[in-house]
Order: C-alpha cells, then structure tokens, then sequence
C-alpha cells in the first residue's frame, strides 16, 4: 500500500499538473470505484463537472483536491473536495486524450486546456481497494491548513479530521507527540501505526524510522525519555524526506506517481525485506548484528539484532 512519501509524491504532481484547471467532463467506468460517494455515480459527475481544481493537499495518506464552486461568489472558500482513496493498487495519472486506455481504467476526467499539459486525469485501479468520493470540508482543529499543498486553506475532509498531523507538516507538534507516547501504555510501532496520534507512518517507514532511531519496535511507550522520542521524530523525518528524494518506495508496477515513474527508494532500505543480512550500521562490530524478521500484528517488523535488542517490559 502506498505510504506517505508516495501519496506527496502524488501529490506534487498533481499540483502541477491538475490544479488551477477545470474538470470538464466526469466518466466513472466503474461505478465500484466510486461508492465511497453515497449519492452515486452521476452525482458525483454532477459535482465535478464545472468545478475547478483549487490545490492538491495531503494530510498522512490522504489525498484531496479542493473544489471551487462555478456558482459561488468570488473568494468564498472551497466546501467539497474530491477525495482519493489509492488503497493497494489505485493511480491518478494524467494523459494525453487519444492515449490507450488503461487495462483497469475506473474514472476519466477530462480537464480544461493548458500549454504543454495532458488534458485527462485518470484513476487507474487494478484491485479496486481504493476509489474516489466528493465530500464536504470542515474547519480543521487547530486552525491552521488542513495538510501539505500550496493555498495553506484551513480545512480539510471530514473523513480525514480526526488523524493527527504527520511529522513532515510544519504545525507538527513533536512536544505533545512525546506527552502522548508517555500518556500511552503499548509498544512504539503499535503507536507509530496508529493514524489518530500521528499519520502517514505506515509498516514499511515504521521499521526504518524506528532503525535510525535505534530502538525497538516493543519498546513501551511509557518508558521513552525525551532524547528518545526526539531522536525517533528526527528519524522519520529523514527516512521520509530520503524517500522524497527517491520518488517513493516501490516493489512492484503497481505504485506510480502520475507520470507513471516507479520510485526507487526500496533500494535504500536499511531494515525493512533484509532479513538474514548485516546490519549497515554495524556490520563491523566485534559481534555484528543481523536483521531479523519478526511478526508483527499479522504482518512482519525488521530490526537489527545488535543495535534495537528486545527491551525489557517488551509491549508486543
């Protein structure tokens, strides 16, 4: 499943490539990948046809795009969004009108002209986990923007206001981050994992960061001394910025950004799908360590068995 440096990744492009423009034309190919939209299929083409694309914004994994009303006064504030769903499999990709359809091609929306821009936006889903949805937006919590994008609005879906704000938006709050771990009673990477204290850290950036950090996925979260959280917040920043830089992490064809590159940031993993292999930190250690692989709340954790050893009290 994407994770949050591919969902910006996605998100950048669109705000390239998208916002500023008309939606001219809806055609939802399959009405599967829009039930998330209570109304059905042609109220969501009724909503989108004529609106025009404000910004592209990201809070953790979600994705939306602010919708401006053609029949609201000039300078009213947005209040729908398309909201995107990408689930395991889902692409919005943007493409000339004469390119082949997609095989798994679910809804295509033909956008106003610009110079030098494909005039279609496409959401592409082969397992059909994901979809897209109009919704409605309210004010966010703290009053400042609702995620990463460039009109900094103060709103953001209602399906998506109850996550916390992820560590690579600038009103982060590593301070009550740390006074909420504490306040906890689990293991770090349950922690991590849970979207309502923070967002966008998904299974994959959870092992890396907690690597660079040096600790534990069991590590109780009651236990952790200032210094340590500090140290973990600092971790997933750069893990995500480095994953940034990469175009995201990529096992197979199924993510892209919407030029349809592959992201190559698995290629720096340090941790995560190198069980039985030295540790890079470590490696020359007089007794080396080697990552492991664990499971983990139905899935699996990496960890190095010399740098992030069990902790006592584990919280698994």
């Amino acid at each position: 499943m994407p994770e949050l440096p591919e969902v910006e990744v996605v998100r950048r492009g669109l705000s390239s490539w998208v916002a500023g423009r008309v939606i001219q034309r809806a055609e939802v190919l399959d009405p599967r990948s829009v039930r998330r939209h209570g109304l059905g299929p042609e109220d969501f083409r009724g909503q989108l046809e004529g609106a025009a694309v404000l910004d592209a914004v990201r809070r953790g994994k979600y994705l939306w795009l602010p919708l401006a009303d053609p029949h609201a006064p000039a300078g009213e504030p947005p209040h729908t969004a398309l909201l995107a769903h990408l689930g395991m499999s889902g692409q919005l990709l943007v493409e000339e009108p004469d390119a082949p359809a997609e095989k798994h091609l679910k809804v295509r929306l033909t956008l106003s002209p610009a110079p030098g821009m494909p005039g279609e936006l496409r959401f592409v889903d082969q397992r059909i986990f994901g979809g897209l949805a109009v919704v409605g937006l309210v004010p966010t919590h703290d009053g400042g923007a609702g995620g990463a994008g460039g009109s900094r609005l103060p709103l953001v879906p209602a399906e998506a206001a109850h996550i916390g704000r992820d560590p690579l938006d600038p009103l982060f709050d590593a301070e009550a981050f740390h006074a909420r771990l504490r306040a906890r009673r689990t293991g770090i990477k349950r922690a991590l994992l849970d979207q309502a204290l923070v967002s966008g850290i998904g299974n994959i950036y959870a092992d890396e960061a907690l690597w660079g950090a040096r600790l534990h996925y069991a590590r109780p979260t009651d236990t952790l001394r200032r210094p340590e959280s500090v140290r973990l917040v600092e971790s997933v920043r750069d893990v995500m910025a480095r994953a940034l830089e990469a175009g995201g992490t990529s096992f197979d064809s199924l993510y892209v950004n919407v030029n349809g590159a592959s992201g190559y940031f698995s290629r720096s993993l340090d941790a995560y799908g190198r069980a039985g292999m030295p540790c890079r930190r470590c490696a020359d250690a007089p007794v080396p360590g080697v990552i492991v692989r664990e499971r983990f709340m139905n899935r699996s954790s990496y960890r190095c068995t010399r740098c992030q050893p069990v902790p006592r009290n584990a919280r698994w």
